[in-house]
């Protein structure tokens, strides 16, 4: 089974949360929009599959590297 971890490529706030755990992803669908210095920056999975965790919630500040969520194949 492959999984695909997401993690914030920049220091960002979680805006908000689009999916949750259970949920079937396509490529290119957006799991959260984080905010950064006033720019709204979507974060994308990149292969179909179910979100089996997602590691934050909104308001939550993240570090570069930061993991957001994990995607297994379907």
């Amino acid at each position: 089974m492959a999984v695909e971890e997401i993690h914030a490529e920049m220091v960002s706030s979680v805006w908000k949360v689009l999916v949750e755990p259970g949920a079937t992803v396509a490529p290119g669908d957006t799991l959260v929009i984080l905010e950064s210095m006033k720019m709204e920056i979507p974060v994308l999975t990149e292969r179909a599959g179910v979100v089996q965790e997602m590691h934050v919630v909104e308001g939550e500040v993240l570090q570069e590297g930061d993991l957001i969520a994990t995607v297994t194949d379907a």
